[in-house]
């Protein structure tokens, strides 16, 4: 009777710790204080309003549209004169200009642009303001895959700390029941010991779980723009991704969408045109352009009061720029073949995530939507039969130990099919499963 009494004592201080995992392990996952509770579409519009990258590429847009404000203007035209400094036949220094002693030169010239150098700089400099355009999308394009995914996979990363705080807040207090039965002889001492190197096992595993959490905190912080102190906490519908089916869309239609929408894609295109453009204007250069130029010499010329006109051009004999035709035309073939690399890269990707998702989503369906209720049932009716000492504590430890790893498989598998189905609106440039 009396081993009887000492077993409930143990088994009801632990019981509390069974009820209340939920609350604790939020507190024990993240700093309440600092916690945010975010949605995935508040977090996306913190992203967009916050980000320095992206507050940084804009002014990058900003200053090549400003280029091709500059490739608009005309070259200024140049104004000289001129004045003697000494007369040595009148011995005067600084003789008045337009006096019979003094000489007076001046002259104006314009520098002419041949052909079509000025709209041809202007359609380049627009080239890089379309090119740098799409890397701002493309930088978002990125960022934001790197928030949905973190913030996915904090989620279901908490869920498993949750599954291991329940465990670890129940062994502690079994321990501490065993601690105050010790030297009473009712609990052997090898289940005390089985018991500590269990707890131990799962403090440790716990530990390399919070890490993963912090560290994808950290990723996550740095893409929102939050405080060091901020603990995000994501507030995802667990029931809406599970209606998201990768059949609902085929592959051509992906593929289309990431021809038509993938930013590094349009990025590659860009390169081409923009290398095309510059081969352009490279050529142009070898056509010299004209200067045109007036000018009047009050007594240094044939006549006084001499008014002359001129043309100059400089012969290109030598240079031809010939270097940085070449160098241009071969830039177009690099940029060609990178933007083929490009294309195969962004068919293969579609194509194999796609595949995956087909994958991670008949796996996911695979799984009994009852298993999950019918284990929970199973674990209570085992910690009845422990509590009856119908089975042994490894028995029961044993059992406590599956229903972690079966808890953390169910949360690696749905958030390998969000994650996959995440990867196709990447690798599409379009959010069709949102």
């Amino acid at each position: 009777m009396n081993v009887q009494m000492q077993l409930k004592k143990i088994i009801f201080c632990f019981l509390p710790a069974l009820l209340c995992f939920t609350v604790r392990a939020q507190q024990n996952i993240a700093p309440v204080a600092d916690s945010v509770s975010l949605t995935l579409d508040s977090a996306e519009s913190m992203f967009l309003h916050n980000n320095f990258q992206l507050l940084a590429q804009q002014y990058n847009i900003d200053a090549q549209k400003a280029l091709v404000i500059q490739a608009r203007l005309y070259p200024n035209p140049n104004i000289n004169f001129a004045t003697a400094l000494y007369n040595p036949s009148a011995k005067k220094v600084l003789p008045l200009p337009f006096s019979n002693n003094g000489e007076f030169q001046a002259g104006v010239s314009q520098l002419i642009i041949l052909a079509g150098k000025r709209n041809k700089q202007v359609k380049l400099a627009q080239a890089n303001v379309t090119l740098s355009e799409y890397q701002f999308y493309d930088l978002i394009r990125t960022l934001k895959y790197t928030l949905r995914s973190d913030f996915f996979n904090i989620y279901y990363l908490q869920r498993s700390a949750k599954v291991y705080d329940a465990e670890i807040q129940a062994l502690q207090h079994i321990v501490e029941a065993y601690e105050k039965q010790n030297g009473t002889g009712y609990i052997a001492k090898k289940e005390v010991v089985r018991i500590k190197a269990q707890l131990f096992s799962f403090k440790s595993e716990f530990n390399d779980l919070i890490n993963q959490i912090n560290d994808k905190e950290s990723e996550l912080r740095l893409v929102l723009q939050a405080k060091p102190t901020v603990f995000v906490v994501p507030l995802a519908d667990a029931n809406e991704t599970k209606n998201l089916d990768p059949l609902k869309y085929p592959l051509t239609t992906l593929i289309d969408s990431a021809f038509k929408r993938r930013t590094d894609l349009l990025i590659a295109r860009a390169n081409t045109d923009v290398n095309k453009l510059n081969y352009n204007y490279q050529k142009s250069l070898a056509v010299p352009d004209v200067t045109a130029s007036v000018g009047f010499d009050q007594q240094g010329s044939y006549v006084n009061n001499a008014t002359v006109g001129g043309l100059a051009i400089d012969l290109p004999f030598f240079n031809r720029n010939q270097g940085n035709i070449k160098s241009a035309k071969q830039m177009i073939e690099y940029s060609v073949a990178s933007q083929k690399g490009v294309e195969a890269m962004v068919e293969e990707n579609v194509t194999r995530s796609l595949q995956k998702a087909i994958d991670e989503d008949k796996l996911f369906k695979s799984i009994d939507p009852t298993f999950n209720t019918e284990f929970e049932t199973l674990k209570n009716e085992v910690l009845s039969n422990y509590q009856k000492r119908n089975i042994g504590l490894l028995d029961f430890l044993d059992f406590y130990d599956s229903y972690k790893q079966n808890a953390l498989q169910l949360n690696s598998i749905e958030y390998n099919r969000v994650q996959a189905l995440e990867d196709i609106n990447f690798y599409t440039g379009t959010t069709f499963f949102n």
